[in-house]
């Protein structure tokens, strides 16, 4: 009698070069099965789905200037890459404190932290906004030697389709940082006047079609990213000139999307307000000498942080402060694009007299 023949199993069918699902791009998830392909990527100047590249590292270690001992803050954690390089450095006897909103990588990115060694003597995290730092003073001894905002949205998020933050894939048209909190984008373009919209793409995105844009988003149910989306390329077909040619046409169109998407995303998470309240609390939470340093990523951020640091200067809070923004590097632009609008910049608190 022979044995019965093993059934049939169908092979793993391969998913290709360019899968559809985020869950098979989101590389970050388990990065060393993915290692030759996210070299792969990078190496042609792109930045690998779900994977955040942080920006300056070098020049804001050189600003910072961390030292064993000295007590710092990462008040956006992010994806911990600058709280990775900072850390080792505050050691012996040094803490790192880092906070962030966000609930869904908060958990992900603290796990990455402590699998590197870092135990809790060393590295605090907190899910608390970074206008709320005063709090963790207490547990400060007295301030912090060491700030550093990083005020992009990472890459983790943008890349997610689940967080609504792009128009490049189909999402709930959300945009919080945190989604247990306020009123989402969609939510907000049923609920706002046709004015404040206007308003909000101009302030928020120095956006050239605000006008068209308020009247036909105003008001609207619109549940998901890419119906947003085509209600702006509608609005668009029928406002640009018809001389305009094509490809003209398509990079603009690119461009109003990312400036829209910008706006809401801004606007639900009261992200200037935010800022306001960080840049003014900042002075009490810095010890004399102490250092910051901001990465900014659009006008309307780095406007407030330049204005803050000058009047500080003025008035003696600052003993000095960047005379200009610094920008990431031509080499670091091109491996990697996101990084291609930050400004950079710093300030020395004063010391006692």
């Amino acid at each position: 009698m022979t044995d019965k023949a093993a059934p049939h199993q169908r092979r793993v069918r391969y998913a290709g070069t360019h899968p559809k699902r985020f869950e098979d791009k989101y590389k970050e998830l388990d990065p060393s099965h993915h290692a030759d392909e996210l070299q792969k990527v990078m190496n042609r100047g792109q930045t690998p789905a779900g994977m955040h590249r942080s920006i300056c590292v070098s020049e804001i270690l050189a600003i910072l200037q961390p030292q064993p001992g000295e007590v710092a803050l990462d008040a956006t954690l992010g994806f911990g890459g600058h709280a990775q390089e900072i850390l080792p450095r505050l050691l012996p006897g040094g803490r790192l404190f880092g906070v962030d909103v966000d609930p869904i990588e908060l958990p992900r990115t603290e796990a990455r932290l402590r699998s590197l060694g870092f135990p809790e003597s060393a590295l605090v995290v907190r899910r608390i906004n970074f206008a709320e730092i005063a709090t963790l003073l207490p547990e400060t001894g007295g301030g912090f030697d060491v700030v550093l905002a990083d005020l992009g949205v990472s890459s983790m998020q943008i890349d997610n389709p689940a967080r609504g933050f792009s128009f490049k894939a189909d999402g709930p048209l959300d945009l919080r940082l945190d989604p247990t909190k306020g009123q989402s984008a969609s939510e907000l373009l049923q609920t706002v006047t046709r004015q404040r919209l206007r308003d909000l793409l101009t302030d928020h995105a120095d956006e050239p079609f605000a006008t068209p844009l308020a009247a036909a988003l105003q008001g609207q149910y619109i549940e998901t990213t890419t119906q947003l989306a085509e209600m702006v390329r509608q609005t668009l077909s029928a406002t640009f000139k018809r001389s305009m040619p094509g490809e003209e046409r398509q990079a603009e169109t690119k461009k109003v999307l990312q400036r829209t998407f910008q706006a809401l995303r801004i606007e639900v998470n009261d992200e200037f307000g935010v800022l306001d309240r960080f840049l003014g609390l900042l002075p009490t939470c810095l010890k004399p000498g102490g250092r910051v340093a901001i990465l900014s990523f659009h006008s309307g951020e780095d406007r407030r942080v330049k204005k803050a640091f000058q009047t500080g200067e003025r008035s003696g809070i600052y003993a000095s402060v960047a005379p200009d923004p610094i920008r990431a590097s031509f080499d670091e632009r091109r491996a990697n694009p996101r990084s291609s609008s930050v400004k950079l910049r710093w300030a020395i608190r004063a010391p006692t007299a």
